[in-house]
């Protein structure tokens, strides 16, 4: 893949643009900053208004730990697309990062409303209620995200904790025994059960 798109490097900046974005991406896959943040800047170069320069570049400088500096790329790949959705996400981990919860979950709110079905961002919407010390929100969005993903043991077993949390030992009985069929190896989740049985 990185063969093929270097041979586009030299071509007019619209496709160079678009190649030096994939390049930045692989490598950031691969997680060589260095070489992303290069193709990434020669993206950006060859085309100011591409939003995947701009959320890759966002990407480099996230990863390097510059959450102010990303979260400015992010906008400005908004500001080109606002239906980017990359970027937007970007943006609200972003904010998580820094703290800035009420923006954070504007974010994924919004993302919500775009992408209705996506685990990732449901998942995102339920840790910020957690950190938001509003469990149950965070068990109404986390019932969302099981409707899509019923087999996965985490998410079970988060609400088997909330759960608990809130007092509601039948519920976390539930979904802590369902968590332990798909995933029975949980240390945490079989303390718990056997705690459950001993009382």
């Amino acid at each position: 893949a990185l063969e093929t798109l270097k041979m586009f490097e030299k071509k007019d900046s619209r496709v160079k643009s678009a190649a030096a974005t994939n390049l930045s991406f692989l490598y950031y896959l691969e997680n060589e900053l260095a070489q992303a943040t290069n193709y990434a800047d020669l993206a950006v170069n060859s085309d100011r208004y591409n939003p995947a320069a701009l959320t890759n570049k966002g990407n480099t400088v996230f990863a390097n730990g510059d959450y102010e500096k990303a979260a400015e790329f992010y906008k400005e790949a908004l500001r080109n697309d606002s239906s980017c959705t990359e970027a937007l996400y970007n943006l609200g981990l972003t904010y998580k990062k820094l703290n800035r919860i009420d923006e954070a979950l504007d974010c994924f709110l919004k993302l919500h409303a775009i992408l209705r079905n996506s685990a990732q961002v449901l998942h995102q919407i339920a840790s910020i209620y957690e950190i938001m010390e509003d469990p149950n929100q965070a068990i109404e969005w986390l019932l969302q995200l099981i409707s899509i993903v019923p087999t996965d043991p985490h998410v079970l077993s988060k609400l088997g904790k909330l759960y608990d949390n809130e007092g509601d030992k039948s519920q976390a009985f539930h979904y802590y025994y369902e968590s332990y069929r798909y995933f029975p190896s949980n240390i945490e989740v079989i303390e718990w059960l056997g705690a459950y049985y001993i009382d």
